[in-house]
């Protein structure tokens, strides 16, 4: 079948109402006039809401569309992590997306030291992000790899999403080193089976969509690496989230250093 044109459709008269509009607007300016005013009118009102879609509202809607990121759980848990770990808490490498959030929230702790390595580009961070990186206290490198860090560097390792990326041909190095980077305690924050990310944005910043695993897929994995469960850690954490009311949006797994 031979394709209609389209320009023959879109010539003055043969576009059905076309003519009567022309000749209502002649006849009456001030119906544009006012058109225009009302438009103006409705988008200064949008935009003086304020957290409109580009504030409160803008978090609400990236929900929705299942932009929710493990690194937002970690902030959520930091009260909870303090129980569990005390002291252990005061020197803490994160490792994940958007490290530079976690990071400043850390720095903000009575005595708590914060370092992150963010895994991909930073190519659109702010300018808070950026000092954090000038300052040394944020690098960005390739988890896949060594960390350039000595054994026990940390007193607290702190992973979100970022393994949730990685298969299992990388985590076999990946989570090892990021045990012997620390002395006290491992914890990793993966999402649960099902839970939903924004898809075009994780193939376009990660490679690959993320890999959800069960519980049991991950208590298999951290015997095949030799990695032991810190269960005094994880009944002081599941202490104070019933005490907080704290329910993680997240699988959050306590582990011990290697020895």
């Amino acid at each position: 079948m031979s394709r209609r044109q389209v320009s023959s459709t879109r010539r003055g008269g043969s576009i059905p109402f076309v003519g009567a509009l022309n000749s209502k607007s002649k006849s009456s300016p001030l119906l544009s006039v006012g058109l225009v005013l009302l438009g103006a009118f409705l988008l200064i009102g949008y935009a003086s809401r304020g957290s409109g879609l580009f504030g409160r509202d803008r978090e609400s809607f990236s929900k929705v569309e299942g932009d929710f990121t493990c690194t937002q759980e970690v902030q959520r848990a930091i009260p909870m992590l303090k129980k569990a770990y005390g002291d252990s808490m005061h020197k803490i490498l994160h490792v994940g997306p958007d490290t530079c959030s976690v990071v400043s929230k850390l720095l903000k702790e009575d005595e708590t030291e914060a370092w992150g390595v963010e895994p991909y580009d930073i190519e659109d961070a702010d300018g808070i992000c950026k000092n954090l990186v000038r300052k040394g206290l944020v690098r960005v490198a390739d988890i896949k790899f060594p960390l350039p860090y000595r054994a026990k560097s940390f007193s607290l390792v702190i992973v979100s999403d970022a393994l949730d990326y990685l298969s299992p041909k990388y985590l076999n190095k990946t989570l090892p080193e990021f045990a012997r980077v620390s002395a006290d305690g491992l914890v990793i924050f993966t999402g649960y089976p099902g839970q939903q990310r924004a898809k075009v944005a994780e193939l376009s910043k990660f490679g690959r969509p993320a890999k959800m695993r069960s519980a049991s897929w991950w208590a298999r994995f951290f015997v095949q690496t030799s990695l032991e469960e810190n269960e005094a850690a994880i009944k002081k954490f599941e202490q104070a989230a019933s005490k907080n009311s704290y329910k993680p949006g997240c699988q959050v797994f306590h582990l011990n250093s290697y020895h």
